[in-house]
């Protein structure tokens, strides 16, 4: 399976305008890790996900198959971004007392990718996955962001993204279940910075390229009359799962360290 790269072409404005994720996130992998010692944040994106695990362990390794995605990614101290596939990295087995994928795992092939994680993963290591997807700011908005947005672009996504919105259900997990908390995800935005969110989402951009720029025009004129003041500062609230597991002490590698 060759890689999917929907999000390079934006990168720059990937990492300005994607929302961040609730600290609770990262204290809930902490508490399930068996130490702090090092984790994996696998298909970083910019870092966002990177960041808040460098604030709970000693050092991170965070990772893309995308050079753009990294060369756009925010620097943080105890982060160390490379470039790599999710299927197979240069990282030594048993060496991550967690590995993490936000808003990424319905892009990669699980088999090799569950393999991978299974060989990096410490005995009694942490697997967590999560993924958010359709915002709310109230029902007028909501209503109207239906119509303008998600009706317009609902043929351009690609149907991995199936995978997410049904919560990551059918994914067969290779390792004892852990339940997750409940995480609500919020953000805190002006009217333009919801624009400049919503401006990435890879349907959008297909949508923009496919017909222009006339659709997007359209929803802002007509969003912008329900969100009021541009610039007063709003509640989004997004739609957050979450999938994690632990490695057990009887599964093994399923292949040989890189050379």
């Amino acid at each position: 399976m060759s890689f999917i790269d929907l999000f390079s072409d934006k990168a720059a404005l990937y990492a300005s305008a994607r929302p961040t994720y609730p600290e609770a996130l990262f204290d809930f992998v902490v508490t399930k890790a068996p130490s702090t010692e090092r984790a994996w944040d696998c298909a970083t994106g910019s870092g966002q996900a990177a960041i808040g695990l460098a604030r709970r362990f000693r050092e991170v390794k965070a990772t893309d198959a995308s050079a753009a995605q990294i060369a756009n990614a925010i620097p943080c101290s105890g982060v160390r971004y490379s470039v790599q596939p999710a299927e197979r990295t240069g990282f030594a087995s048993a060496s991550f007392d967690a590995v993490c994928v936000a808003q990424a795992l319905h892009w990669f092939d699980l088999a090799n990718f569950f393999g991978e994680v299974s060989r990096v993963l410490k005995v009694d290591g942490v697997f967590a996955a999560w993924g958010y997807d359709w915002l709310s700011v109230d029902p007028a908005f909501d209503e109207e962001f239906q119509r303008s947005v998600l009706d317009v672009v609902a043929s351009r996504w690609a149907p991995q993204n199936a995978q997410l919105w049904n919560g990551y259900r059918d994914v067969a997990l290779p390792f004892e279940r852990i339940k997750p908390p409940a995480v609500p995800m919020q953000m805190t935005w002006t009217f333009p910075q919801l624009l400049a969110y919503v401006h990435t989402w890879s349907a959008v951009r297909q949508c923009l390229a496919e017909s222009g720029g006339d659709f997007f025009d359209r929803a802002e004129a007509r969003l912008e009359p329900r969100w009021g003041d541009p610039s007063a500062r709003r509640t989004v609230t997004f739609r957050l799962h979450v999938i994690a597991g632990r490695k057990s002490g009887d599964r093994l590698a399923t292949h040989a360290d890189p050379d």
